[in-house]
């Protein structure tokens, strides 16, 4: 493309042009029209000339033998005289000496036969008339440039002879066209140098003109350069008051201002870039014309795309219309209509609940806003709070059976005391019996107190401590089972610290529950590994187990309890660990396939963000799953 500097001196060239070239047309067409007009009038008056030569000089043919009475011994006495007049014959043959245009003269009679001619051999002969020089003096200037730069051509400017008041012929003037052409050429060559001269000169002050004024805007060029790379303020005489000298201050000013605003806007641009880090809903804003201008990170996993290549994208590069989805969406952008939150199946086969609203401002739409939201999480608390409520509706259950069944199991016990020793003096042989009966009443009130102690609020004694170590010490206590089964346990402990906030003794109890699970799994021996990480200011631990899995249709009953696939088990350990996680305001789930394995995760909150010490338990977030 031009630069504007270009574009303005070909402007200015191009309005010289344009003024010089009207003004040589101007000056072409009167200079050609007065030559034309000045050659008709001198022929014209050449002509006039001839016909008062010729009647002045006619002689009284009364005074002679010629018969007047006879019109036609009068005509040939008149075509005599004028034949051999002499001052007649020389002025008809100085008139094309004396002028250039002047092709011929000639007096013709009536037939058109020459009386007199400039060239000799034509006298006596017809002479043909030719095209009348006054077509050329009305024509416009166009015509005339034509006609007179055409090939050379001969006109003619004639005038009626009457001699002794009756008409005796014609005078003929040719006026030949090529002097006239060679003298307008002369001039027109002479206008074109005068106006390429002009040109040429006005490209050049155009280019000067062009320098002095875009002079300075180089210079403020090179300001809003440094203003927009950061540099320093810029310096101004206060002496310069001219426009240039006011266009530099304020330049300055505005680079403050730039720098200022650019500031603010970095620091709310990283303020935005975190809180849509943390966001769990994914948020893509729209601008006016449907294209993204901000994306939170949890469109990435929605959607399979990265965030800088949905950026500036419109609606429709984003979203198919061949998927349920991108259908819906662009039906409600083309229409301008909300969506209400309706779920849909996105990348990698999640479910979301996708809205639609549209940013209005004075009643005029300048914006939409779409709001991806995860169901799984939902659908997770749904279960934790359904699992919250059944725990606790079964530790009230439990913890009246419990004390209704305690207080006879005690009174059992007492009197089977009394009992045994009566009857070991009178049969000896009762003891064996007294004995089954005494242990399986101690067994049964050792599981009552189980549930009281599993149902009872506890005092926790928060300490802070690394995880990575009591993950450690909790491998050392399961490593005589696991060996026992043919297990290798393998740890995998990040370098930097994890602190957590926890009763040591209760949170080594949920998580080796889970140990011990996992090495009970692989009765034919494998490798369980123990690893912890920190993610989103969590420690994350995570027992990952190589058996046969847990089956589909017993995910949801995982952590209930009293629930156990194994004969000898007691469907609490799961249970229990589930409850200290929310005592200890983390959670456990898991994920498990019947063919891979499982793997337990616990979320522990990191020590800074820890609940306060000796905190009583007040139930907790968690999600759901596996059993005893």
């Amino acid at each position: 493309m031009l630069r504007r500097k270009t574009i303005i001196v070909l402007a200015i060239t191009l309005m010289v042009t344009v003024m010089v070239t009207a003004f040589s047309y101007l000056y072409l067409s009167q200079i050609l029209r007065l030559r034309i007009a000045n050659a008709y009038e001198t022929a014209t008056s050449l002509t006039h000339q001839l016909a008062y030569a010729a009647n002045n000089s006619v002689p009284d043919f009364g005074s002679t033998n010629i018969d007047t009475s006879d019109p036609v011994a009068l005509k040939r006495a008149l075509t005599e005289y004028v034949q051999t007049d002499v001052d007649l014959n020389n002025l008809l043959q100085s008139d094309p000496g004396d002028w250039r245009y002047i092709y011929d003269v000639a007096i013709v009679d009536v037939n058109s036969k020459a009386l007199l001619h400039t060239n000799a051999k034509l006298l006596g002969k017809v002479i043909e008339p030719r095209p009348n020089f006054e077509h050329v003096v009305r024509s416009n200037f166009r015509e005339q440039i034509r006609l007179v730069f055409s090939p050379a051509a001969v006109y003619e400017v004639t005038y009626p002879l009457q001699l002794n008041g009756a008409p005796f012929g014609t005078i003929r003037i040719g006026v030949q066209t090529i002097f006239l052409k060679s003298e307008v050429q002369t001039r027109f060559i002479r206008a074109l140098y005068v106006s390429g001269t002009l040109i040429i000169l006005s490209l050049l002050l155009a280019a000067g003109i062009s320098n002095i004024a875009f002079g300075p805007l180089k210079e403020i060029s090179r300001n809003l350069d440094s203003v927009s790379a950061g540099e320093a303020d810029l310096q101004s005489s206060e002496s310069e008051h001219d426009e240039y000298g006011l266009v530099t201050l304020k330049i300055a000013n505005l680079g403050r201002q730039i720098r200022d605003s650019k500031e603010i806007f970095s620091a709310l641009k990283d303020n935005v870039d975190q809180l849509m880090s943390k966001l769990q809903d994914g948020l893509m804003l729209f601008s006016r014309d449907s294209r993204v201008v901000l994306v939170s990170a949890p469109v990435e996993s929605f959607l399979g795309r990265p965030r800088g290549e949905l950026l500036g994208r419109t609606v429709q590069e984003v979203f198919a219309r061949n998927s349920l989805l991108g259908a819906a969406l662009l039906d409600a952008f083309e229409r301008r209509r909300t969506m209400s939150q309706r779920e849909f199946e996105v990348a990698g086969g999640k479910r979301v609940q996708v809205s639609l609203d549209f940013v209005q401002e004075k009643n005029s739409q300048i914006g939409a806003l779409i709001i991806m939201r995860d169901t799984e999480p939902a659908r997770r608390i749904g279960d934790e709070i359904e699992m919250s409520r059944r725990l606790s509706a079964s530790s009230r259950v439990t913890r009246g059976v419990a004390h209704e069944v305690k207080n006879p199991i005690n009174a059992i016990v007492l009197h089977l005391q009394l009992l045994q020793n009566k009857l070991a003096q009178e049969e000896p042989d009762t003891r064996r019996h007294m004995d089954i009966i005494d242990s399986e009443i101690r067994r049964l009130d050792r599981v009552v107190q189980t549930l009281v102690d599993f149902t009872r609020p506890r005092d926790l004694h928060l300490e802070e401590t690394d995880l990575r170590s009591l993950l450690e010490e909790v491998s050392q206590l399961a490593a005589p089972d696991a060996e026992q089964h043919g297990v290798t346990i393998d740890l995998h402990m990040p370098e930097q610290k994890l602190p957590v906030k926890v009763d040591i003794d209760l949170m080594k109890q949920a998580i080796l529950n889970v140990v011990i699970n996992g090495v009970q799994a692989m009765p034919q021996g494998g490798r369980l590994t123990i690893s912890a990480s920190r993610q989103n200011g969590v420690a994350l631990a995570e027992v990952q187990d190589q058996g046969k899995g847990i089956p589909k249709d017993l995910h949801d009953k995982v952590f209930e309890l009293y629930f156990t696939t194994k004969r000898e088990g007691s469907g609490i350990g799961l249970a229990q660990t589930y409850q200290i996680l929310q005592w200890h305001y983390g959670s456990v789930d898991f994920e498990s396939a019947e063919t891979t394995g499982t793997v337990f995760r616990f979320h522990i909150p990191i020590a800074a963000s820890a609940a306060p010490a000796d905190s009583e338990y007040a139930g907790g977030a968690a999600t759901s799953q596996r059993g005893d």
